[in-house]
């Protein structure tokens, strides 16, 4: 599947933010997360894909059975406010 620069940019954005869980990017762009890892080797130099792993490596937060009840949203609630 080719995927536009802009899909690929969002991808890589929502697998770098901590409270989008891999389910979010399964249902917009059809990549489970093994796809995701493969797409992030891709896509990403070799040590900014050590940097992501080991990142999301046992973070909650982007697995929606693992994380809290409190974690309302995928976003922070700063995150897109213009300063």
């Amino acid at each position: 599947m080719k995927l536009s620069e802009e899909c690929e940019s969002r991808i890589i954005e929502m697998a770098w933010e901590d409270r989008t869980p891999f389910e979010a990017i399964e249902l917009q762009f059809g990549l489970k997360e093994a796809e995701v890892i493969r797409f992030m080797r891709k896509h990403l130099k070799a040590r900014s894909f050590k940097l992501w792993r080991s990142r999301v490596s046992g973070r909650t937060t982007k697995h929606l059975k693992l994380r809290s009840p409190d974690v309302m949203r995928g976003y922070c609630s700063w995150q897109y406010k213009h300063r």
